[in-house]
């Protein structure tokens, strides 16, 4: 994608400048805009961060808990939210406004803040910490795969979404049969779509 081992010369008598200063202004365009693709991830997940923290303060007398724990619709709406505010943003992005398109971004992490505010109340800070970590290393390693590779990967796009589909019916399914060993097989193969689509993406 970047072109960095780009074997073309960059100037000659005949005219190839032209096609250098192209490919580098291309490399810098790249760059400028997966830097700030970057600022928005970044962004977006701490605000996801400090709104989930900020919901579970207080423990079992948090607001988190009280959705979460005494039942209620309440929670389902939360947790299925920012799902919906994905397909929606999916499905409308060609007719959608950049100023709607950002709104729809940053209320999808302050969602996910709502939903993901029980990891506090479960885990202490030191696992959730080691998660964060191993997470954000791992979608760096796949992020800069997908930018430095040669390989098309478009082709596994469909692949990928008809799988996170398939995933979610399944979750689905199992929050009624509660099956430990179909929770592990889910959990497996949404790491694996997950890796898949960090690096499509």
């Amino acid at each position: 994608m970047a072109n960095w081992s780009d074997p073309r010369p960059r100037a000659t008598p005949f005219g190839t400048a032209a096609t250098g200063q192209r490919t580098e202004a291309y490399d810098a365009g790249l760059r400028s805009y997966m830097l700030s693709v970057y600022n928005y991830m970044g962004s977006a997940v701490l605000l996801t961060g400090v709104v989930a923290m900020l919901f579970a303060m207080g423990g079992n007398e948090s607001p988190a808990a009280q959705v979460f724990f005494n039942g209620g619709i309440l929670k389902y709406v939360i947790m299925f939210s920012p799902l919906a505010i994905v397909f929606g943003m999916s499905f409308g992005q060609n007719r959608m406004s950049t100023a709607t398109m950002q709104m729809l971004f940053w209320g999808f992490a302050v969602l996910m803040g709502l939903s993901m505010s029980t990891i506090f109340l479960v885990y202490s800070g030191t696992s959730i910490a080691g998660a964060f970590f191993a997470t954000a290393a791992g979608f760096a390693a796949l992020s800069l795969y997908g930018y430095t590779t040669k390989r098309d990967l478009s082709a596994f796009g469909t692949f990928l979404i008809i799988g996170v589909v398939g995933l979610l019916v399944a979750s689905l399914i199992n929050m009624f049969l509660q099956s430990g060993v179909m929770q592990l097989v889910i959990s497996g193969v949404g790491v694996l779509l997950f890796a898949g689509l960090t690096a499509y993406d």
